[in-house]
């Protein structure tokens, strides 16, 4: 597999990396990642980069979380449910100490 580069610029800082994906892969996935920050910064009134970046990493794992279970037939309303729960709950404690 052909190794893709990718230049992110978000949330004040710069780099690049490469991975071993298709460079339209990581640039739909660096897209998706973007829409999520800029949703949360337009939603909390958050200015913090790290905060952000917080939010932006718990709320695509309860998105993922979530896809998996629904695929793996084992998710129940209840089961999601708790794990919104779960999920506003770390972002408020992390809010408090951050």
């Amino acid at each position: 597999m052909a190794k893709g580069n990718l230049q992110i610029d978000v949330l004040g800082t710069s780099f690049a990396i490469q991975a071993d994906e298709k460079p339209e892969y990581l640039a739909a996935l660096y897209s998706h990642y973007k829409k999520n920050i800029e949703q949360i910064e337009a939603t909390s009134g958050l200015h913090d980069p790290v905060k952000i970046a917080i939010i932006a990493g718990i709320l695509l794992c309860d998105e993922l979380y979530k896809e998996k279970m629904k695929y793996s037939g084992q998710a129940s309303q209840i089961d999601l449910a708790e794990a919104e729960k779960i999920a506003l709950g770390m972002i408020s404690r992390i809010e408090q100490v951050i």
